[in-house]
């Protein structure tokens, strides 16, 4: 099952995408998608409900973020051995877990708003994980039980403040506009196994990142597990697990990164395609 959120910036409905990819109307069943739509037996009772009854959504509305309220949006670094390499970091003994802040996500195909300022806006394709019950010192083999499902997520970054303002990550990683998640939310059943999904990203038309999920360092189960001890995970949160090598900081001979004009195109095997035009920052920009 493909949920999704759609329709003007702070105005989205809840929608599901039929087997032809049309959006069809979930206002009727469900006020919103996250916090505990997201559990087993509310998804279970919205894969019962027939596409074809449900309201066709006409045209082609804007695509919101799948998840509303997220709580935390969490993320994991260096979680692809060549990423590290590229990165002139070693790879991590134990997952390396920073934040994104919650007022950074917004719809995958919105502008991204380049820092005022920013030396270094750099991309970074990865694989969601959207938490659906709350899960707190789980154990690996029961982690998958609390994930609801998974998305896209272009984990922009700018990598001056990122590395070079302090020891702090987060502070590169959140500002307006720099979490594109979705197109949708795959349910965890309709997308099988998570660690053998295609990645890519492209860069005006060229394409910058190959990978697959099958060569991360700390697989979901494990990055779910790991981060319950850390925290109480709840339903809505979500996790972005890494990127595979190609980012702006890794290119040859020499790094590039974004600047205003650049498209950045991006996706997921069974998961969709993002696109974003990065613009320059002004107060309308960062407020729209």
């Amino acid at each position: 099952m493909k949920l999704c959120r759609y329709g003007p910036k702070g105005a989205e409905k809840p929608g599901l995408i039929d087997a032809d990819g049309r959006i069809r109307d979930l206002s009727s069943q469900v006020a919103d998608i996250g916090g505990e739509t997201l559990g087993a037996d509310a998804l279970a009772t919205l894969a019962a409900l027939d596409p074809t009854a449900l309201p066709l959504v006409e045209g082609t509305p804007r695509y919101g973020a799948p998840v509303a309220k997220v709580g935390s949006f969490i993320a994991i670094g260096l979680n692809y051995a060549d990423h590290a390499a590229e990165s002139n970091l070693p790879v991590p003994s134990e997952p390396v877990v920073f934040n994104k802040w919650v007022s950074c996500i917004q719809g995958p195909n919105d502008p991204v708003v380049i820092p005022r300022d920013s030396l270094k806006t750099d991309w970074e394709v990865e694989l969601g994980v959207v938490i659906g019950t709350r899960a707190s010192y789980v154990e690996e083999e029961d982690a998958l039980d609390h994930v609801a499902g998974y998305c896209v997520v272009n984990d922009v970054s700018e990598r001056h403040w990122q590395m070079e303002r302090g020891p702090t990550w987060d502070k590169g990683k959140g500002f307006p506009t720099f979490g594109p998640i979705g197109p949708w939310l795959v349910t965890k059943d309709e997308l099988g196994d998570p660690q053998h999904l295609s990645m890519w990203l492209a860069v005006n038309g060229k394409r910058v990142q190959d990978g697959s999920t099958k060569t991360m360092v700390f697989t979901v189960a494990q990055i779910v597990a790991y981060c319950s001890r850390l925290m109480t995970l709840e339903p809505g949160d979500v996790i972005t697990t890494g990127t595979p090598p190609g980012v702006g900081l890794g290119q040859k001979p020499e790094p590039w990164f974004l600047k205003a004009g650049d498209v950045v195109t991006l996706g997921i095997e069974k998961l969709g395609e993002q696109r974003q035009d990065f613009v320059a920052w002004s107060r309308e920009a960062t407020a729209a």
